[in-house]
Parts: C-alpha cells; structure tokens; sequence
C-alpha cells in the first residue's frame, strides 16, 4: 500500500498548528494573503516584522526539511511558464475578490465554524476544479 498519504497528512497537520500557534501568540488570524497584502499595500507596516518572519518560515522551513526526505518530491505543475504565471496572478486576485485564502478561509474560517469561510471554501474548490476541468479536459492546456 502506498504511504504517500502520509505526507498529506503530515502537512496538513503542520498547517492546522501553525494557523493555531499563530493566532494564540498574536490573536490574528493566519491567513497568507492578508499577510502579504499588508506588506504590499502597507497596511499591515505596524506588524511588518511579524509577518517578515512569518513568511520567511513558510519559504524556509521546506528548504531546511529538504534533507530529510528519502527522494524527490513528485509534482504535476505544468512546464508553461505562462499558465503558471497567469494562475498566480489570477489566484492573487482571487484572494483579494475573497477577503482571504485557502488559510484564511479554509483552515481558520472552518475551524471555527465561520459561515463566510465555509462558503468561500466551497466556491474555491468548486472554481479550482470547474477550472481544471476546462483548462486540462477542454483546452488541453495543464
């Protein structure tokens, strides 16, 4: 039986406590896009430090954990630079539209029985799948 499973549930379980230990060391809630907003619209240079790091841990810690695994990660990211850049931009906006992303809304907003997260989780999903369904099935694209 594979055991790949594990390392989905090994992340997802490092999200949860990090989206935890975030919000009981500072009372706000993790949500990856706000933080970054912040820093790009200037809205959040009162906490700039704390989400300088912030960030750097999500960009750092999966360097740092690189020697631990026994072989290479295996993905399924297209090689089309351009549909690669369009998808950031379009998620970007995406997160903007929704006043938060997959973090905010899915792993903060659910865990808390947010009704806004919740339903912005739903939409996410249901349009990131609609979305692979035409881009990979019907356009042959990804």
């Amino acid at each position: 039986m594979e055991q790949d499973w594990l390392w989905g549930l090994a992340g997802g379980l490092l999200i949860g406590l990090g989206a935890a230990v975030y919000l009981l060391g500072n009372g706000r809630i993790m949500g990856a896009s706000g933080i970054i907003g912040g820093l790009v619209d200037r809205s959040g240079w009162s906490s700039w430090a704390e989400r300088v790091v912030f960030l750097a841990g999500v960009f750092l810690l999966p360097l740092l954990l690189v020697p631990l695994l026994d072989r290479e990660a295996a993905t399924h990211l297209t090689g089309n630079a351009a549909v690669v850049i369009a998808a950031g931009v379009l998620v970007g906006i995406g997160t903007r539209i929704a006043n938060g992303c997959t973090s905010g809304h899915g792993v903060c907003g659910i865990s808390r029985l947010s009704p806004r997260g919740i339903v912005a989780t739903l939409i996410y999903i249901f349009a990131g799948g609609a979305t692979l369904l035409a881009l990979r099935h019907g356009l042959g694209v990804i």
